[in-house]
């Protein structure tokens, strides 16, 4: 079946169908066969009532939905096809025409855009990489000491930042008590700024045994509407004070902890592991850096539906990450005070943006076209098994058909390590930090 294609405005794709009267007639009695059992003719039992007579019954109309979507459903992937649309929406269907020569209609859908590449080849792009130093080995030996260290009770002093103070509590707001603000032997890191701000304070300076009331205000955006801004009284008990004692930074410390036999053995594995690292996010964050340079080199005007496929594609992701740590996104989205419509427009620049370096991406991909080698595809292969603790025969039968989307991405990889290695190392201007290289 012919189709012509009209372009229009904002990658929005006109195609143009006909079906002929004997190919209307013929999806007219497929559908009638498909709903024959919804007939009902006095003189016929259900079922049985036969074409012609129910076409003069109830009227041939009520046959034109199931007719036009059986022509349409077929035409469509052809039409796709003949004119190599890359779609990105779901096609809408608009009858233009039933008469005596057939069936008329189009089909409207959205593509992804045209666009002429920017420079890509040769550009600047900002080079970050974290310092290894004394002060870095020194921060690591540090959080080390504090995994491993131990709670003692303290009884001849007053409790402290640092401590962990074993309270029970109760919150009122105007006197009364509300939901979710009592607990028992619950025990707080002074400190740690877990709870609402001021609460952690007025803990410190009290010894265990003590009883005594707490004033806080709670923050503007708290997940609790009823306790946006409110001011609270919480009753506090101090069972006991436990402070955090840190073992020795020595050569026994080191024996404990690693494989080493001296500390200065498992500063120089530390230094040797940071200073790998750093160069692992440097590089990342070069590429990063890299693409978003050519994007920018690249004007395109991005379909809607582009970006609401994109942000849809996010909030799975962040769902899905989520569940793995055993929370769910409605309950977050519940705790941070956003409903889902105010957290996927809070996701839409990052949107707009990976659909961007998506699209010019997969643009000079096609124009470099790399080769993908079957040594790259089986370590690409036993990567994902590594990565998803499976078999390498299980990830091959789990792709079965989408072997082309691997390769597809595979050349996307080395696109961007062509871009990367072409591209000029410039040095951070002063102003630019060392949390830069950490983004």
């Amino acid at each position: 079946m012919a189709s012509t294609i009209e372009k229009k405005e904002h990658s929005v794709v006109e195609i143009s169908l006909q079906a002929t009267k004997e190919e209307f007639n013929a999806a007219l009695k497929k559908a009638f066969a498909k709903n024959k059992n919804k007939f009902q003719v006095p003189g016929f039992r259900k079922g049985k009532v036969p074409y012609a007579l129910a076409v003069q019954y109830y009227g041939e109309g009520v046959l034109y939905e199931d007719a036009i979507e059986e022509i349409a459903n077929a035409a469509y992937p052809e039409a796709i096809k003949e004119h190599d649309l890359k779609v990105v929406s779901r096609p809408d269907l608009d009858v233009e025409e039933i008469n005596d020569e057939g069936l008329k209609y189009k089909i409207i859908v959205t593509v992804k855009p045209e666009f002429t590449l920017g420079k890509y080849e040769g550009v600047e792009a900002v080079y970050y990489e974290r310092e290894v130093n004394d002060e870095s080995v020194d921060e690591e030996l540090q959080r080390m000491l504090k995994r491993n260290s131990s709670l003692e009770e303290v009884t001849d002093r007053a409790a402290q930042e640092g401590d962990t103070a074993v309270i029970d509590y109760e919150g009122f707001k105007d006197g009364v008590a509300f939901d979710g603000g009592k607990g028992e032997n619950y025990s707080l890191k002074l400190g740690s700024h877990s709870f609402i701000p001021g609460f952690e304070e007025q803990v410190i300076g009290h010894n265990a045994g003590e009883e005594f009331s707490i004033e806080v205000k709670f923050p503007e955006d708290y997940h609790a509407e009823e306790l946006k801004g409110a001011d609270a009284v919480f009753n506090v008990k101090i069972h006991t004070i436990k402070a955090e004692i840190l073992p020795e930074l020595d050569d026994e410390f080191a024996k404990d902890v690693s494989e080493f036999d001296t500390l200065d053995e498992l500063k120089a594995d530390i230094r040797a592991k940071q200073k790998e690292a750093a160069e692992k996010d440097a590089k990342t964050a070069f590429e990063s850096e890299v693409v978003r340079v050519v994007a920018e080199n690249t004007e395109i005007e991005i379909p809607d539906i582009m970006v609401e496929n994109e942000l849809d594609n996010m909030v799975q992701d962040q769902a899905a990450r989520m569940q793995q740590s055993g929370i769910a996104l409605d309950m977050y989205l519940q705790y941070i005070g956003q409903d889902m419509a105010q957290f996927k427009e809070s996701m839409r620049p990052m949107a707009r943006v990976r659909v961007k370096n998506n699209l010019v991406i997969e643009k000079i991909t096609e124009e470099l076209n790399p080769e993908v080698t079957d040594e790259e595809y089986e370590n690409e292969i036993a990567e994902m098994a590594k990565a998803y603790n499976m078999d390498v025969e299980e990830i091959k039968n789990a792709l079965g058909d989408t072997s082309e989307y691997l390769k597809d991405s595979i050349k996307a990889k080395k696109t961007v390590e062509y871009l990367t290695e072409k591209a000029i190392k410039t040095e951070p201007k002063n102003d630019e930090t060392e949390d830069k290289a950490e983004e």
